[in-house]
């Protein structure tokens, strides 16, 4: 898939800046997600393949305007500080203190994600564990493989689903060994290993298949 590709799946201009991308992104996938489209095989397809044409363009096209925008908020506060009479130490020391309590009360605030946020995400992790296994049983391995790095994007601390990205891996290295495409195979077989390399079976099963690349070579 090239650039220009890229850009027509997403309904865009070639050159279109980074907020544009991602607002057309987050508008397409939704329409044509899987969990909104259960019995829709075109949709489902049609996901995945914009989920590839936006993991490709945010390879290319860095999101530079929202650096900039983060960097104003950060400078604004300096100059606030400049123009604010000076203060004495005792006044500094008493605010870093208040601060101080106040800090560890304020943290676990934001942790915790709000339970249907939560049943959301559980839900959108089973749906598409289940068009995973589909993919992976009709040998469709590109397809199931940008689908469990779109997941694991959404899910990065969940350890399943690194789980199954790494075995989307390994079986697609398997695959091309089959297909005699040696150097490929072994890119995807040391992405395996790389993204849950805790999983003595996986390694085990890359194990074997790197014994049969080197018995083809």
């Amino acid at each position: 898939m090239d650039l220009l590709d890229c850009y027509r799946l997403l309904g865009l201009r070639s050159g279109a800046s980074f907020p544009d991308i991602k607002s057309s992104y987050r508008r397409l996938a939704q329409q044509y997600h899987p969990d909104i489209n259960p019995d829709d095989e075109r949709a489902k397809e049609k996901f995945i393949a914009l989920t590839e044409a936006y993991k490709l363009l945010l390879q290319v096209i860095p999101p530079t305007e929202e650096k900039s925008k983060s960097y104003q908020k950060v400078s604004q506060p300096v100059e606030t500080r400049q123009k604010q009479p000076t203060q004495t130490k005792e006044t500094q020391q008493q605010r870093t203190r208040k601060v101080a309590k106040q800090q560890p009360k304020q943290q676990p605030k934001s942790k915790p994600k709000p339970p249907h946020v939560a049943e959301i995400e559980r839900r959108l992790k089973w749906k598409t564990y289940e068009q995973l296994q589909t993919f992976l049983k009709e040998r469709r391995f590109p397809q199931a493989i940008a689908l469990a790095e779109a997941l694991a994007e959404r899910l990065p601390s969940d350890t399943e689903v690194r789980q199954w990205l790494a075995i989307s891996y390994q079986l697609w290295g398997r695959a091309l060994i089959a297909e005699k495409q040696l150097l490929k195979a072994r890119i995807y077989l040391k992405k395996a290993l790389k993204t849950d390399p805790k999983n003595k079976s996986l390694i085990n099963e890359v194990q074997r298949d790197f014994k049969k690349l080197e018995q083809v070579f």
